[in-house]
């Protein structure tokens, strides 16, 4: 069976516009194109384009996309396995800001008493679990599992206002980095200092210890890895690459 761009938007909900997108960039080419232009897509299309939004809705760039889809050794099966196990952990997470609402109700209510921790548990281990999601095989292979599982035991027992710290500091973070590259400052320059002074003190508030080469390794990622790369710069270009020149160039004696 095949189907045309107005078939494939009704069943993927999708435009016809992404899907021309899509064959301009070599991630999803149709099946075969008409004389007159019109392009018609099979059922492996459909099963690629299925593939395809599951990583989107994970998160994936859609370059990372098409790198693991057109590998020789794709497992469809084993990669909707992975889907299920990421849905099933967002489906949990889910159920947990549900019930810690509920509590919350109840507690405004007078119908229950709830504590510091309790209020902000859903919170926390949703952070922890969508950078697991997004970072965490690249953490673990640089750092290893100790280092990442130490790092998400602090964050989950931060209280109330080590927390709300913890997401101010990752604020004033961007907040500085867009400052300071829309202003064309030197990364060795004095905004860069004021950077690096941040975001180290940011990061320790989630390692068990501090150290330099550490530092300078997550800096390295920010701009190797264009979901990091992404994560600074969304607003402003530049933003992860001025970080890693700070760090490298201020990291040694900001102890």
């Amino acid at each position: 069976m095949e189907y045309g761009i107005k078939e494939m938007t009704a069943l993927s909900g999708i435009s016809g516009r992404t899907l021309r997108y899509y064959d301009s960039i070599d991630l999803l080419k149709p099946k075969r194109v008409s004389e007159a232009g019109y392009r018609f897509y099979g059922e492996q299309e459909l099963e690629l384009l299925q593939q395809i939004l599951f990583y989107r809705e994970r998160g994936f760039a859609l370059e990372e996309i098409r790198r693991i889809l057109y590998q020789k050794d794709f497992d469809v099966m084993a990669a909707l396995q992975e889907h299920l196990r990421e849905l099933e952990q967002r489906q949990e997470e889910i159920g947990k800001m549900v019930q810690n609402v509920k509590n919350t109700i109840a507690s405004m209510k007078g119908e229950r008493s709830m504590g510091e921790k309790e209020r902000f548990e859903g919170f926390k281990q949703r952070i922890v679990q969508e950078n697991e999601a997004a970072y965490g095989k690249e953490l673990r292979e640089n750092h290893g599992d100790a280092a990442v599982d130490g790092a998400n035991q602090k964050l989950l027992g931060m209280t109330e206002g080590d927390y709300e710290h913890f997401r101010n500091l990752e604020q004033e973070i961007k907040d500085a980095l867009q400052e300071a590259v829309l202003a064309q400052e030197d990364p060795a320059g004095e905004a860069g200092r004021r950077v690096v002074l941040l975001h180290k003190e940011w990061l320790c508030m989630t390692w068990k210890e501090y150290s330099e080469n550490a530092h300078r390794g997550v800096a390295n990622l920010y701009v190797m890895d264009e979901r990091f790369q992404a994560y600074y710069d969304k607003e402003v270009e530049g933003c992860a690459a001025f970080l890693r020149a700070a760090v490298l160039h201020w990291v040694i004696g900001t102890k």
